[in-house]
């Protein structure tokens, strides 16, 4: 399904994201169907990929259920995978990005002589994919459209984007979650190396929202080889979307003026779908279902009305 152009009962708004198509029902409910559209470099990708929109999903969830003891979060139900439904919070116009190991964004940062990131220091010496001492915070700006900005704690206080409290508090949700995913990720034989959580505020509590814990929010690595892949200078092996942003620049392209995305062949899209059924099996400890999904968008329209009707 690569896209929806549903008309609910009671639907106050309509957003198309990069990857979800987002509708607002009575000014107080969010529908987000994950579509099967794939991003890299702030650009949609030509080809869907078959499933990774219930997959997401499904991680996603499982993931909010998993941690509701360390912070309420906007879901309420999922009528179908790849259709979740929840509050409409007040967004904290700041990602909280957490790090444990330097890789990514970090790395590429690295690797140009850069020892300050979001105003944490990097330790001098290290190798590619290495443990950093202790995760580092390094928030982004949210931008609707284009890239996301790296911004420090400071300059985000300075310029009044979170009181000091709230931040405070959104530090140490976001310490307690990253926890908790490596945590789980470690008794899967997997390690989480960075992610990022996004907030809002519902009836005046911190509340999370959007995905969390998923291949496009995270990096995780497999734990069996990492060690010797970093003594020998090789990339570990990995499950995240950093694989397609890595098969695009190896074929020219980095999302820059003049780049054109290179041939998403049939061979390519079934790569990118295995990869993620790869992880979901991993992470859900079953294989992906997709029979339970329905990706004829006439009946699944009727599915989400249906369960709007009874549920909101």
């Amino acid at each position: 399904m690569k896209e929806t152009n549903f008309h609910f009962p009671g639907q106050t708004g309509f957003y198309r994201g990069k990857v979800r198509d987002v509708y607002e029902i009575k000014d107080k409910y969010l529908v987000l169907i994950a579509t099967d559209r794939i991003s890299a470099f702030d650009h949609i990708l030509p080809e869907p990929i078959p499933g990774k929109g219930a997959m997401l999903s499904d991680i996603a969830a499982h993931f909010l259920k998993l941690t509701s003891d360390i912070v309420p979060n906007w879901l309420i139900g999922m009528p179908d995978p790849r259709v979740s439904v929840g509050y409409k919070c007040e967004a904290i116009a700041i990602e909280m990005v957490i790090r444990g190991y330097l890789c990514g964004h970090a790395l590429r940062e690295y690797q140009l002589g850069k020892r300050i990131i979001c105003g944490e220091k990097m330790p001098d010496g290290m190798k590619p994919y290495q443990a950093f001492p202790n995760p580092l915070i390094t928030p982004s700006t949210k931008a609707k459209e284009g890239h996301d900005e790296d911004i420090s704690k400071e300059e985000i206080l300075k310029l009044g984007l979170v009181a000091p409290d709230i931040y405070k508090q959104l530090e140490d949700y976001t310490f307690r979650l990253f926890k908790k995913g490596q945590e789980y990720a470690s008794e899967r034989g997997l390690l989480l190396a960075d992610t990022k959580y996004e907030f809002g505020i519902l009836n005046g509590k911190i509340t999370l929202i959007d995905e969390i814990h998923t291949p496009d929010s995270s990096r995780y690595y497999y734990a069996k080889g990492y060690n010797e892949a970093i003594e020998t200078g090789v990339t570990p092996k990995q499950l995240s979307k950093e694989f397609v942003r890595e098969w695009l620049m190896e074929n020219g392209f980095q999302g820059r003026e003049g780049e054109t995305i290179p041939e998403m062949t049939p061979e390519v899209v079934k790569n990118i779908a295995n990869r993620y059924a790869e992880l979901y099996k991993i992470v859900m400890g079953k294989d992906f279902d997709g029979t339970k999904t329905e990706n004829n968008p006439e009946t699944l329209e009727k599915i989400i009305s249906v369960y709007l009707e009874k549920a909101l």
